[in-house]
């Protein structure tokens, strides 16, 4: 069955506003350096969409599922996932620029997650499967090398930091893929509560791994503080929100495509609020990376999959 013109149109709204609050993020943490130490940079914005998003799911009446998700070793392993995710943008964000780092996120939404729903989930193949699909896969791919080579940012990566420019797309990849199924059968707001409240565990339990330690925590001035909350609330908490919701609708491929406008809000944005700006081939890269998407967006059947999540709608 066709999905519902208003259906759609529903889907690709919440996906492209999400994918703004995403872009912001990288804005959040460039107002708030230098002077305020990675750990809290990471901790913060996780303790503030956890908390919301907690509250969300008890108001919701999923609490019963939240709770029983604490004694699923499976949900420790998406919790995981978000924390490497997000260890792994922070990373890139210092290293290779904003905008580099969007555009590593950008491979694990277009071109990663399609290939491993593809791998894993046969019931998926007959709507990806079409050479339109593909050649928008490898234009968008193309896209997102054009920039990320035109902003050169990558010749300051050195040593350990290289694990940060492969770990993004598989971390983004794995761990929505992943969420997504387990919204199959338990409230997605359930699922994403678990693993943000878990993360932010992982990353108060580890914050001497990372610059600033523990004492960071404790050392953040009020404005910084202030900005890390309100990056949770918009993009650890509204920014999920809607993805979910816009896979809840429509499946596992057409969201992720719409994450292409994650590169191109934050080149704008980094553009005009810090300006930031990229060499030509960079700047080209991103409206070829976005004609990718779209191809691969037409190239997709029009029928949802019946692998659909059939677990009720967040917040629901």
């Amino acid at each position: 069955m066709p999905i519902p013109r208003r259906t759609l149109i529903g889907a690709i709204v919440a996906s492209i506003l999400s994918a703004f609050l995403w872009a912001t993020y990288y804005l959040f943490v460039l107002w708030v350096t230098p002077g305020t130490a990675p750990s809290a940079i990471l901790f913060y914005p996780f303790l503030a969409g956890a908390v919301a998003y907690a509250a969300w799911t008890v108001a919701a009446g999923h609490g019963r599922e939240f709770a029983r998700l604490w004694r699923d070793p499976a949900a420790y392993g998406r919790a995981s996932l978000l924390y490497g995710m997000q260890a792994s943008v922070l990373a890139a964000t210092y290293l290779t620029g904003p905008v580099d780092a969007s555009l590593l996120s950008l491979i694990g939404d277009v071109v990663l997650t399609p290939i491993i729903v593809a791998a894993f989930l046969a019931s998926y193949r007959p709507h990806i499967a079409t050479p339109m699909f593909a050649a928008g896969l490898v234009i968008s791919l193309l896209g997102g090398a054009m920039a990320i080579v035109g902003g050169q940012s990558l010749s300051s990566v050195h040593g350990w930091g290289w694990f940060c420019v492969p770990g993004v797309p598989l971390f983004v990849a794995t761990y929505f893929l992943w969420a997504a199924r387990a919204n199959r059968t338990t409230a997605p707001s359930a699922v994403v509560a678990h693993s943000m409240c878990a993360s932010t565990i992982l990353f108060l339990v580890t914050a001497p791994l990372f610059p600033g330690g523990w004492s960071g925590l404790v050392s953040v001035a009020p404005v910084p503080l202030f900005l890390l909350v309100l990056c949770g609330l918009t993009s650890f908490f509204l920014a999920p929100a809607l993805y979910f919701a816009a896979i809840q609708d429509v499946g596992l491929v057409i969201p992720p495509m719409l994450m292409t406008a994650i590169p191109v809000f934050t080149l704008l944005l980094s553009s005009e609020v810090l300006g930031i700006a990229l060499p030509l081939v960079g700047v080209l890269g991103i409206p070829v990376a976005v004609v990718g998407a779209i191809l691969a967006l037409r190239g997709q059947s029009a029928s949802p999959s019946d692998d659909v999540p059939a677990a009720a709608s967040p917040g629901s």
